[in-house]
């Protein structure tokens, strides 16, 4: 019998964070490095990221890409990507916003 939207979502969430937790034990750094999700566009830390292909995606947006496979809802990475650009124009109006904040003070 499959499994249940629910349960494919509480393995994944168990497996990415067991991701980032390994990755942080291999390389306590990682979780103190830095780098733009190409899905989501936020600021992360590289622990538990994962690289597809040319795309490097958070620990939270490997969730989002690894429950759509296991669902049948993405093919690929670039569908998750094409997905998300909104919010990853949301991201960039945040930055551009606290940015420009920074500069007037």
């Amino acid at each position: 019998m499959p499994k249940s939207k629910e349960e494919v979502i509480q393995e994944m969430q168990q497996v990415v964070e067991q991701m980032r937790l390994d990755d942080i034990e291999e390389n306590p750094d990682c979780e103190h490095e830095f780098f733009v999700c190409d899905a989501c566009g936020s600021t992360k830390d590289l622990a538990g990221s994962v690289q597809y292909g040319e795309y490097r995606l958070c620990n939270d947006c490997v969730l989002y890409a690894e429950v759509g496979f296991e669902l049948g809802q993405i093919k690929d990475i670039k569908e998750l990507i094409d997905a998300m650009e909104d919010k990853r124009l949301e991201a960039d109006c945040e930055f551009l916003k606290a940015e420009q904040k920074r500069l007037e003070n």
